[in-house]
């Protein structure tokens, strides 16, 4: 019956990681309680099963977690879509505040918004996009 709990731990843990997108660290402990309720249900008992989340967290964190950094920080020139425009620089073509604005990033006009709230970006600064939010580019120096 012991079983019970490891599940229990191994869905709160998932939806730690889905709660906690970038940090990929509840994930590998997840499949670790996972296997844990999987060697209790097969008779394992419970210093077997913890000896099993024990070194299955050991090595899902040593194996999975630098292969799933590795892909959330992709290159540039891999990144497709709005996530290709992180990172590039833009200019203000109308005032940018807290409230709004708009930049031109390669040949697009684009609603922007001060990515640091108070700070105000005039017209013909150059800026870096820090995050895109739907259609509007959140924006700093």
């Amino acid at each position: 019956m012991g079983w019970v709990i490891w599940v229990v731990v191994a869905v709160a843990l998932a939806v730690g990681e889905i709660l906690t997108p970038g940090l990929f660290f509840l994930g590998p402990v997840a499949i670790a309680a996972a296997a844990a309720a999987l060697a209790g249900a097969l008779g394992a008992g419970a210093v077997g099963s913890l000896v099993v989340f024990i070194l299955g967290s050991l090595a899902s964190l040593a194996f999975l977690r630098p292969i799933a950094r590795r892909h959330v920080r992709l290159p540039a020139i891999s990144r497709t879509g709005t996530d290709a425009l992180v990172g590039r620089k833009a200019l203000v073509t109308r005032r940018i505040d807290a409230h709004g604005g708009r930049v031109r990033i390669g040949g697009d006009e684009w609603t922007a918004r001060s990515y640091l709230d108070g700070v105000v970006l005039e017209e013909g600064a150059s800026v870096d996009i820090v995050q895109i939010e739907g259609a509007t580019a959140l924006v700093a120096e």
